[in-house]
């Protein structure tokens, strides 16, 4: 291969560049094997690709060698055309985005300069960097006015790290390398910021390279799937339906674990299945207009949205009944699922919050509409009714994949 491969040209709206790690190898001193041996993929611009694969198998070195962050023993990494091994250390970082757990955000710092970290090294003005602080919390639904002069201390894991994706967003890099960003929040919160990621990706269309021992996660995230075994040999690397359809061996299929069928469930999106309308209404509304509504649209329920079209609050008939007029204070247990969630997120939703219905929002997190537990069991019947269906037809002993491979 040659010293440089030309850069394509991006797709319309696609702001990511592309990878290509070359014979990529990394050895430690005094250790037998290579912690990375020989490896060669390619990651296309603008894609979400998810490292998965056991304890060890070298995801997280080769996440920080597209950074160096570790210097690679041989090969070479392209980034659109460019050898990042002739380039200097700091100046590549300072031009690829880099999130961890928990944020690592400065304690020190407030979230307005943790953000303005990378932008201020560019020597960017004030003026310049205070719009774009405010831009990214907007980007990641954190209110300006609210957070930008707060300390780490005083938010939330799931804050703090929307902060830190923010941050690594600020000077607006081409790459973002992710290192099990969610792994340190709770699951309800870790649910909203993979909704969130997926929300600020359809806008701007990065490469993000992601690093997960979650396979569930890398369903539900990536555009790929990149599975590892020791030494980060390559087993497979597909889209996410085809490593369900077609596993490569049975190294993966023990990988990706029982209850495939119901894993298909993570293939679909809130978006493709029938959502409900809603009586919607806002702080400050008489609370017997919003009763009477509720009324001739005969649903018990009734969503409060902020002037943003945000939902704040799910209120009951009989909560409404007590009040004269719609309060402003957000319901910090909203149960509430991103349109580009999967069916398993917005049961897990359900399940956790009691609650027998969702609410669905958009970009921004504008309200769209509820989805209810029918809507999600009709789906996993079919789910099981296609799984059941697909294993009659394979030969008895042979997975639906092996018959597949035994024709060839």
């Amino acid at each position: 291969m040659s010293e440089t491969t030309a850069a394509p040209a991006r797709a319309e709206g696609i702001t990511g560049a592309r990878i290509l790690l070359d014979q990529v190898t990394k050895r430690y001193a005094g250790q037998a094997k290579p912690a990375v041996d020989g490896l060669t993929m390619e990651i296309p611009a603008g894609k979400i690709v998810m490292l998965v694969g056991p304890s060890g198998c070298g995801k997280t070195t080769t996440l920080k060698m597209i950074n160096r962050l570790i210097e690679p023993t041989e090969g070479k990494i392209i980034l659109d055309g460019d050898d990042v091994t002739d380039m200097d250390g700091d100046q590549l970082r300072r031009g690829i985005g880099y999130v961890i757990q928990a944020g690592g955000l400065f304690p020190h710092m407030t979230v307005a300069t943790n953000i303005a970290i990378v932008p201020k090294m560019l020597g960017w003005d004030k003026e310049r960097i205070a719009t774009r602080v405010d831009e990214l919390l907007e980007l990641v639904s954190l209110e300006p006015e609210t957070y930008r002069d707060r300390f780490p201390k005083e938010l939330s894991g799931g804050q703090q790290q929307r902060v830190g994706v923010a941050r690594a967003l600020a000077a607006d890099p081409p790459i973002l390398l992710m290192d099990e960003p969610f792994g340190a929040v709770d699951p309800i919160t870790r649910l909203r910021l993979q909704d969130e990621l997926i929300n600020i990706q359809a806008e701007l269309q990065k490469t993000i390279v992601f690093v997960t021992h979650d396979f569930d996660e890398a369903v539900k995230l990536g555009d790929w799937i990149a599975i590892f075994n020791e030494g980060a040999q390559l087993v497979q690397y597909d889209t996410p339906d085809r490593i369900l359809a077609d596993p490569a061996n049975e190294f993966v299929e023990n990988f990706i674990g029982a209850g495939t069928g119901l894993k298909e469930l993570t293939l679909t999106r809130v978006e493709e299945v029938g959502m409900a309308d809603a009586v919607v209404a806002r702080p400050g509304d008489l609370s017997s207009d919003v009763l009477a509504r509720l009324a001739a649209a005969g649903h018990g329920h009734a969503v409060i949205v902020d002037q943003r079209q945000r939902p704040i609050q799910w209120l009951s008939h009989r909560q409404l009944s007590r009040l004269d007029t719609i309060g402003s204070t957000p319901d910090p247990r909203l149960p509430v699922v991103g349109s580009r969630a999967t069916l398993s997120d917005a049961l897990d939703t359900m399940l956790v919050s009691s609650a027998g219905a969702v609410l669905v929002t958009g970009r921004r997190d504008v309200f769209l509409g509820v989805i209810d537990i029918k809507t999600v069991m009709d789906a996993i019947s079919k789910a099981h009714d296609a799984a059941g269906l697909a294993s009659l037809d394979a030969p008895v002993g042979l997975n639906s994949a092996d018959s597949q491979r035994s024709g060839e």
